[in-house]
């Protein structure tokens, strides 16, 4: 025979499990929904960029979100957020998933997961192509008269300030004008993304990538999920096949080049 007390701990312990709200579940509130909310900047050429005039984006990571609600088989719904607010608007539950060029970084992790990584990248300067000798190193950077340009409340910003504390730092406010500002000699040279560099050398020929296939610390491009195991294992699914059937290779090749 059961004894009292502890039949009595069963009805306890059974009357909390019956108290507590169902854990959420992303992936069952997405089908539901019938949409899926991607949170994205729009100012990261060739990830996600919105056209100032029709406010419609395009990037890469604009095609695979497109994709992912494919998989999916729901309505993409794109939602607005900006480097400085990205976590903050992530804990807000604004969207479902970050995609915008996103890189791991492991202060974000403290507070999201990440999708598997989609691209390896690293930090490394643009400048106009006269200046490509002048930047080479850390330590050429490094240095007072050098005036140095960044982008607020990235992973560009936390690079300049831990690794190029003593250069002339300028944060510019808006990412899709900064490239213009050293070719008009506002200032030196960005050090970005070398996937960045690349694409941004390609548009605006007065600009030279330095050494990008060389960059100075490594980094990966990831999608930022909520805390939420089911919807990063079904994510990371639908990546992984996108990796493995070609279609990611097709639309890197449009958007990065070779």
């Amino acid at each position: 025979m059961m004894k009292k007390s502890q039949k009595l701990g069963g009805l306890l312990l059974a009357g909390l499990i019956a108290g507590q709200p169902a854990l959420a579940d992303r992936l069952d509130d997405i089908l539901q929904r019938g949409s899926v909310r991607v949170g994205t900047t729009g100012d990261y050429r060739p990830f996600s960029e919105r056209d100032a005039a029709s406010g419609a984006y395009r990037g890469l990571d604009i095609e695979m979100a497109e994709s992912l609600a494919r998989a999916l088989g729901v309505k993409l719904e794109l939602v607005a957020t900006s480097w400085p607010t990205l976590m903050r608007d992530h804990e807000a539950g604004k969207f479902d998933i970050a995609m915008s060029g996103v890189s791991i970084n492991l202060e974000r992790q403290k507070r999201a997961l990440y999708s598997q990584p989609y691209l390896n990248d690293g930090k490394t300067p643009i400048t106009r192509c006269e200046n490509v000798q002048r930047f080479q190193t850390i330590a050429q950077i490094n240095q007072p008269r050098v005036k140095l340009i960044v982008n607020p409340g990235g992973t560009n910003e936390k690079f300049a300030r831990a690794r190029l504390p003593a250069a002339a730092l300028t944060v510019h406010p808006d990412n899709v004008t900064i490239f213009r500002q050293i070719i008009d000699g506002k200032a030196d040279l960005m050090v970005t993304d070398a996937v960045e560099t690349r694409y941004q050398q390609r548009l605006h020929p007065e600009l030279c990538a330095v050494h990008p296939e060389k960059p100075f610390d490594f980094s990966q491009k990831a999608y930022l999920l909520p805390n939420d195991w089911r919807w990063k294992a079904w994510v990371d699914q639908w990546l992984s096949q996108s990796l493995q059937n070609g279609e990611f290779a097709g639309l890197s090749a449009k958007w990065l080049g070779k």
